[in-house]
């Protein structure tokens, strides 16, 4: 087998949230994937929302890629064995290119992918070159791809953009404000995020408006041997040590629909290299809990659907008899809400939930908790983050907290992970290849 794959790849950036990424991103996915090409997403840096857009516009698992949370070999193989099928590989980055420790062009200056630069052009003229000027040349030896103009309001705007460039090469195109219909963005947001893409009957719709907004620029027009002049060489890492099937021959029932989305992919990959058995369930459509020997109730929005949550008894009582007989449930974040007494709601009303953790969940205007974390289990340690605008009073003890990289837990600092008996429910979300034991151990695997 070869150690080395060669593929186009462009790291999608920005100079701050909010610029367009994730449109453009999809777009491009979407427009070569029309074209018969196999393209392959990767998000940098956590997030669970962004990636739905990307596997409907690619038609390909969509994981994260992040330094520390995933570890430089573990981005190395993903981007190894992606390279190896596909014609074209994408990264979305995170916030503004140099934004983070370690930043999107950290990601894309350890393996030389080129950074194609998105840029609200809407209330700036001449600045866009020096923005532009500025992104290329900020930090030495970055690879480069080039500067596309988001929100542009006509083709003399655009001229006037152009003229300001350095280099004319830089110049990838302009894209006019893309919406649909009378909607206000193409991509609809709310307090977490984008709406994932299942959410919305249009979705496909919307990402082939972007496409087709893009197929007219110098960057969608580009063939399968103009997209070689960005070709990178990504060399297999060195072998790293099997996972133990510390899950063999263990069913594990996992919560999957609108309310508990926030799934990795990757994750539902260590399952199954821990020898688990996946079997999904959907708590809104009235699923009663499949035979299983462990839950894992993933994150997601279940203060959106707090009754029909609340409506399925039949669940509640299939959840606590789980309990009862002493088999694990790992809940996180808003798995661990749809586990709590009740949730008070921004407009103040308290709402009934399953009643299987004590406390109640508040909804917050700001966000409660956000960033990289590392959290001790069973002496392991996991990776992940924490994003979330709930707080969380509960009498349920606590046997550890997260930290952030590099800091020593505090007693009142960090995510707490509360137990009681085989349930534990923390506001972390686990990377769960960062430590497969401790992830064995959350879900009752034998020698974890």
């Amino acid at each position: 087998m070869s150690t080395h794959a060669s593929c186009p790849a462009l790291l999608v950036a920005a100079p701050a949230s909010g610029q367009g990424k994730t449109t453009v991103t999809a777009a491009l996915a979407r427009l070569h994937a029309r074209q018969g090409r196999r393209v392959r997403v990767f998000k940098c840096g956590p997030d669970f929302l962004d990636p739905h857009w990307h596997e409907l516009a690619s038609g390909a698992p969509v994981h994260a890629l992040d330094l520390w949370i995933n570890g430089a070999q573990d981005c190395a193989q993903r981007l190894h064995d992606a390279a190896r099928e596909a014609d074209l590989l994408l990264i979305e980055g995170v916030m503004g290119l140099f934004d983070g420790d370690p930043s999107a062009a950290d990601l894309a200056q350890r393996f030389g992918v080129p950074v194609l630069a998105v840029v609200d052009a809407s209330a700036m003229a001449g600045t866009f070159g020096a923005l532009a000027h500025g992104l290329r040349d900020y930090l030495p030896g970055l690879p480069w791809a080039g500067v596309l103009a988001n929100r542009v309001g006509s083709a003399r705007h655009a001229d006037m953009l152009r003229a300001g460039l350095r280099d004319p090469q830089d110049w990838l195109g302009a894209l006019a404000r893309i919406t649909l219909g009378e909607g206000p963005a193409l991509l609809p947001e709310r307090h977490l995020g984008l709406v994932a893409a299942h959410e919305l009957q249009d979705a496909r719709q919307r990402l082939d408006a972007a496409a087709d907004a893009l197929a007219a620029t110098p960057l969608g027009q580009m063939s399968a041997d103009d997209l070689q002049r960005w070709a990178v060489d990504f060399p297999a890492p060195q072998a790293t040590e099997a996972v133990l099937p510390l899950l063999a021959g263990r069913t594990v029932a996992v919560a999957r629909d609108a309310a508990f989305s926030f799934i990795y992919a990757a994750n539902l990959q260590t399952l199954q290299e821990l020898g688990a058995r996946l079997c999904f369930f959907s708590p809104l459509a009235g699923d009663r809990l499949p035979p299983c020997d462990a839950v894992w109730l993933p994150g997601g929005y279940p203060e959106l659907h707090v009754a029909r949550i609340a409506a399925n008894t039949g669940l509640r009582a299939d959840l606590l008899r789980h309990l009862d007989a002493g088999l694990p449930l790992w809940a996180e974040c808003g798995g661990m809400v749809a586990l709590c007494e009740s949730v008070q709601l921004q407009n103040g009303t308290v709402q009934p939930l399953w009643g299987l953790l004590p406390g109640q969940a508040t909804l917050n205007k700001r966000l409660a908790g956000l960033g990289p974390q590392q959290l001790p289990v069973a002496g392991a340690v996991l990776r992940g983050h924490t994003f979330h605008y709930s707080t969380l009073a509960s009498s349920a003890p606590i046997v550890a907290r997260s930290s952030r990289p590099g800091e020593a837990s505090a007693p009142e600092a960090g995510e707490a992970l509360y137990r009681v008996g085989r349930l534990h429910a923390s506001y972390f979300h686990a990377w769960f290849a960062s430590s497969p034991r401790a992830v064995a151990h959350l879900l009752g695997g034998e020698g974890a």
